[in-house]
């Protein structure tokens, strides 16, 4: 979710709030039944879209909306994107009205900034291995090159201490660059940290599109 999924309130026609949770990916085998194992275990249904270029997972009914977002009173996104969206949402659960809704949309992400400044200071928490092989299965990228200079990079609109607790994590030297806007990213070469990141992405598998990629960069690693 906090990759590449999105925590949505919406209204129907001014009359009644909507509420969405949805995660978008291209449209490969693989990406599919990792959806559809997520459906399995935590709910949703998981649709292919008419031009087959993606595939969704979606929940739209309110209370199982309301069931699912429990799971983040153990395991709080950590994205300042998704914090403030999840923070919205819940508003909007408990102060139903459209016109409350109407008036405050445009503030959804307000305090998002000071939700970057508080995290100077960010503590991994106890659940960041397994959110990361997540964030690593949205974000990530093993590149494979014929120069043999095989890297891996991970990036994130923002969110700098997301980026620097990875690299701080994989014992990475490399400096988090910011090659344009607020996006930061870091991207290693040297074998030792690739290993790292590889043998993390084993112990705590990917599922989806990166798996594929991981197998070929290992093939080409090792």
């Amino acid at each position: 979710m906090d990759g590449d999924g999105s925590i949505q309130v919406n209204h129907w026609r001014k009359q009644s709030l909507q509420y969405r949770l949805i995660i978008k990916l291209s449209y490969i085998r693989s990406n599919y039944n990792m959806l559809v194992q997520i459906a399995k275990i935590i709910g949703g249904t998981v649709r292919v879209t008419g031009k087959r270029a993606d595939v969704i997972w979606v929940v739209n009914k309110k209370k199982e909306v309301e069931e699912i977002i429990k799971i983040y009173d153990t395991y709080p996104p950590l994205t300042s994107n998704k914090i403030c969206q999840l923070a919205f949402l819940k508003t909007c659960l408990t102060q139903t009205s459209v016109e409350t809704y109407l008036l405050n949309r445009n503030l959804k992400y307000h305090q998002q900034l000071n939700i970057i400044k508080s995290n100077i200071d960010f503590k991994i928490p106890f659940y960041f291995k397994e959110w990361l092989s997540g964030f690593i299965e949205a974000e990530g990228c093993f590149s494979i090159r014929k120069s043999n200079n095989h890297s891996f990079s991970i990036g994130q609109n923002d969110d700098l201490y997301l980026i620097e607790a990875i690299k701080v994590y994989f014992e990475a030297t490399n400096k988090v660059r910011n090659p344009y806007g607020k996006f930061y990213v870091v991207e290693i070469y040297k074998k030792e940290v690739l290993l790292k990141i590889t043998s993390h992405c084993t112990n705590y598998p990917l599922l989806g599109e990166k798996l594929e990629s991981l197998k070929k960069f290992n093939q080409k690693l090792f």
